[in-house]
């Protein structure tokens, strides 16, 4: 459907898109490993260390999977499913600063509830344009699902930490 350096400029700019929303976060989360560090965490959550690599690669796959998706189909056969990608990227920002630049507990779960929702959609929006491009967007689902769980927890054992 494209020409080859249309693509290679598709996929820098679905990498730098998701980057941005990837920094948007992090800014948010400038001080949150050792706020992290201050919680009192079940003990089934993991050390600080581990939500970095584990969040770049997970971006990339981010990434690699819209841009297959837009690949595919281009903007006007995908609108649905590149929306919703978009969209589900504004609430992982939005979950950074209601979870660690503003301390908010309960709409920190209610973002990621919304986000969850959103994945899922977008994860079967992608399986019905590219199998691969689903598959790439199910270990960010289940991870979500983790961080929900874990989100629900911290804010439970942490109620003094959150307004």
């Amino acid at each position: 459907m494209h020409s080859r350096s249309t693509r290679i400029f598709g996929l820098a700019g679905w990498l730098l898109l998701v980057g941005i929303a990837a920094a948007l976060g992090a800014w948010a989360s400038i001080d949150a490993a050792t706020f992290y560090r201050s919680l009192d965490l079940p003990s089934w959550a993991p050390p600080a260390q581990v939500f970095g690599p584990v969040w770049t690669a997970l971006y990339v796959a981010m990434a690699i999977a819209a841009w297959l998706v837009w690949s595919d189909r281009g903007w006007a056969g995908a609108t649905f499913a590149l929306a919703i990608f978009c969209l589900q990227l504004v609430a992982n920002a939005l979950w950074s600063w209601l979870f660690f630049g503003w301390r908010m507990g309960a709409p920190s779960i209610a973002d990621i509830a919304v986000l969850w929702v959103l994945i899922v959609v977008t994860v079967v929006a992608f399986f019905r344009i590219r199998r691969t491009a689903g598959v790439l967007m199910l270990p960010y689902l289940a991870w979500v699902t983790f961080a929900a769980c874990l989100n629900v927890a911290v804010w439970q054992r942490n109620p003094a930490m959150f307004g």
